[in-house]
């Protein structure tokens, strides 16, 4: 569990402050339109300061952390769901908050960290480490969300894979691909051979060429 904690400032939209045409006049005013659903509740339409949420999506825990959000005064326990970011420029243009409810379980994405591949014995015979997903799906209560999942790559050789059900997982987290029906236990992370490239061996070596004639083409 993170010891970082995220609070963000808005205000309620009310029914005439929604629609394209509003939410274009809430980011001239520097909000960000955003909304809380979940939770046996009404959705909830928001505005969130943008500076706020700007300087929070700096952080990648900010992705799969329990968030305070404070409306007008009240406050509400929530994770991002969704996040619109304008094509060109980057900057969030509207967010999905979803509530947490105490003792309801709920799906988060969380992120992958690999450790150790500089100490690996494929590392050090110039094996590449080839990372095949980056974050995955898990299910757990609000109390036990983690910030991210560690795998420890430090004992992999040339060869060697990591699987989903590889990742020692903290107590009460499971991963959702695993816990399904047709559960697929995909491949995380490889150590894979060094490439080699291939010599030109119709390439004349300067060293079968005369003195003479390297000298000639030199002049």
């Amino acid at each position: 569990m993170s010891t970082n904690h995220f609070a963000l400032n808005a205000v309620d939209r009310s029914a005439d402050q929604q629609g394209k045409g509003a939410s274009r006049r809430l980011r001239k005013q520097n909000l960000v339109p955003a909304i809380i659903y979940g939770g046996n509740e009404e959705p909830t339409a928001i505005a969130i300061k943008h500076n706020e949420l700007v300087k929070a999506l700096e952080f990648e825990a900010f992705f799969s952390h329990i968030l305070t959000i404070n409306v007008d005064g009240e406050e509400y326990q929530a994770v991002i769901k969704a996040l619109q970011r304008h094509p060109a420029k980057g900057y969030p243009m509207h967010a999905d908050f979803q509530r947490v409810v105490k003792g309801q379980k709920i799906n988060m994405n969380v992120p992958l960290h690999f450790t150790g591949a500089e100490d690996a014995p494929g590392t050090k015979k110039s094996g590449i480490l080839s990372t095949v997903v980056t974050d995955v799906e898990i299910v757990c209560l609000p109390s036990q969300l983690p910030e991210y999942l560690a795998v420890d790559v430090s004992g992999m050789e040339i060869g060697d894979l990591f699987r989903l059900s590889d990742i020692k997982l903290p107590e009460g987290v499971i991963i959702f691909d695993l816990d399904m029906e047709d559960a697929h236990d995909r491949t995380i992370v490889n150590m894979q051979a060094p490439t080699v490239e291939e010599v030109d061996t119709d390439a004349v070596d300067a060293s079968e060429v005369p003195a003479t004639a390297q000298t000639k083409d030199a002049e």
